[in-house]
């Protein structure tokens, strides 16, 4: 329930929450219009709203899957409508597989048929309604930004699309004494009256607090009387991971990291994201093991029965305790015959023709399902990195260890919303949202990134 306490997000639920209705209402009418006389209807009639409930939330995992509730998502109409109608493939596949393990669920080929027409045609059409409610100005969120300087300019600048600044609008800058003006001028406010006074006027809902010095330039009086006003009072550094998915770390220091809250490590935490990681391996490994056995044939045909089919190499784990990771092998047995650790490259030459495929489609990933399972991994977590370059990026990297507070993962944030890095550029960008999680992990958050995996594998993204 957390989630909803982030304004971002409130939209997407109630967006997620729209659609099931609409899907299951999709199910409802299809039946209706299927079995007509009352002798067939009656015998449906019965389990209908499990079956519409079924329906629905399935084709909504479908949709998530091909990450249909991203507050980040950037793409066309013609792209959205595209991830839709894949997200209802895989819906629709979903489906199958149930009805063959639990074939009182069956439904019938013509209620799933019309079903699926009904229901694209509904969440299509409340999509662009509903998305274009959301662009309207008059919903969102006003913020107001205290400062003008090189801090708050970080929003006009990383923030200057309008997919980034979804679910809100700024209003302007106000500059401050003894700090230079680094925003347009088109874009800055001139006060006409105190603070508290203006902020009402104009229907302020969030000041946002970027000044460059704090000390005799943050208007703490009148920003006082505008929190007592049921303004909400944010820092920048707050203000850029809620909205932007990522720590942004130029604007990131000791103090807010102790203070900003996160860093989950509870009891309950610990044991929900063990149990999550066990359950959700097991279940990949039942669907995959079959995968597996067909990717250990085609290395041993492509490089010989004598040559190893895994590939073992030291990886950084919780605490900077290293241990040995397992893939299947997709490079030469002599891909570092100098032993110096190289990162991979586009069009790698050292990747076999086998490994060239399954690193497109992750499948060289899963034997890492084993240190999940020893405990060594979780299946969600910043992706674990060789002990060289971890000694190398740590000194060049803010706050690089920190990422190390938790397991490494087989699947994490950094993989949804950032290319396959390998640079020391790539992964500063990488840790911002490798900080992000590691702040915010939850086990919703967890399922939510394993559902949207599904789009990384499907779309080759990051893959090299």
């Amino acid at each position: 329930m957390s989630l909803l306490h982030k304004q971002s997000a409130r939209w997407l639920f109630l967006l997620a929450l729209a659609e099931l209705v609409l899907l299951g209402g999709a199910l409802v009418a299809a039946t209706y219009l299927r079995f007509q006389q009352p002798e067939e209807l009656d015998q449906y009639l019965r389990y209908l709203p499990t079956r519409a409930l079924m329906f629905g939330v399935v084709m909504l995992l479908g949709l998530a899957a091909l990450g249909q509730y991203q507050t980040y998502m950037r793409a066309s109409w013609f792209g959205l409508l595209a991830r839709q109608a894949i997200g209802f493939l895989l819906g629709g596949l979903g489906l199958v597989v149930i009805f063959y393990l639990l074939p009182q669920a069956y439904l019938g080929r013509g209620v799933l048929g019309m079903a699926l027409l009904l229901g694209f045609i509904l969440v299509t059409a409340f999509r662009a309604v509903f998305l274009r409610l959301v662009e309207v100005e008059a919903f969102k969120r006003r913020i107001l930004v205290l400062g003008a300087g090189t801090r708050a300019a970080q929003i006009h600048i990383r923030m200057r699309r309008r997919s980034d600044r979804r679910g809100f609008t700024v209003l302007g800058f106000i500059a401050r004494p003894g700090e230079a003006v680094e925003v347009p001028a088109g874009q800055l406010i001139e006060l006409d009256c105190p603070l508290p006074e203006w902020t009402v006027r104009h229907q302020v809902d969030e000041i946002v607090v970027g000044v460059e010095d704090r000390r005799g330039k943050l208007m703490i009086d009148e920003l006082l009387e505008c929190r007592q006003s049921g303004i909400a009072i944010t820092d920048l550094t707050t203000f850029f991971e809620r909205e932007a998915g990522r720590v942004q770390l130029s604007l990131t220091h000791p103090s807010w990291l102790v203070y900003s809250g996160g860093f989950n490590a509870t009891p309950m935490r610990r044991f929900t994201k063990r149990s999550f990681d066990l359950t959700a391996s097991l279940c990949v490994l039942l669907l995959t093991w079959p995968l597996m056995l067909l990717v250990a044939l085609a290395i041993m045909i492509e490089s010989g029965p004598s040559q190893p089919v895994f590939y073992r190499q030291e990886r950084v784990g919780a605490r900077g305790r290293t241990f040995q990771l397992i893939k299947f092998r997709s490079m030469r047995t002599d891909a570092e015959r100098d032993g110096v650790a190289r990162w991979a490259s586009l069009d790698d030459d050292r990747v076999t023709r086998v490994g060239r495929f399954i690193r497109k489609v992750r499948l060289d990933e899963l034997p890492q399902l084993w240190n999940v399972l020893k405990g060594e991994m979780s299946l969600i977590g910043p992706r674990p990195e060789r002990p060289q370059f971890v000694a190398d990026l740590a000194t060049k990297i803010s706050y690089y260890n920190l990422r190390h507070c938790l397991k490494p993962g087989l699947a994490g944030w950094a993989q949804l919303r950032y290319p396959y890095g390998a640079s020391e550029d790539d992964a500063e960008e990488k840790l911002k949202y490798d900080l992000y999680y590691v702040k915010n992990h939850n086990l919703l958050f967890d399922l939510l990134i394993l559902i949207q995996t599904v789009e990384v594998v499907l779309f080759r993204r990051g893959a090299r």
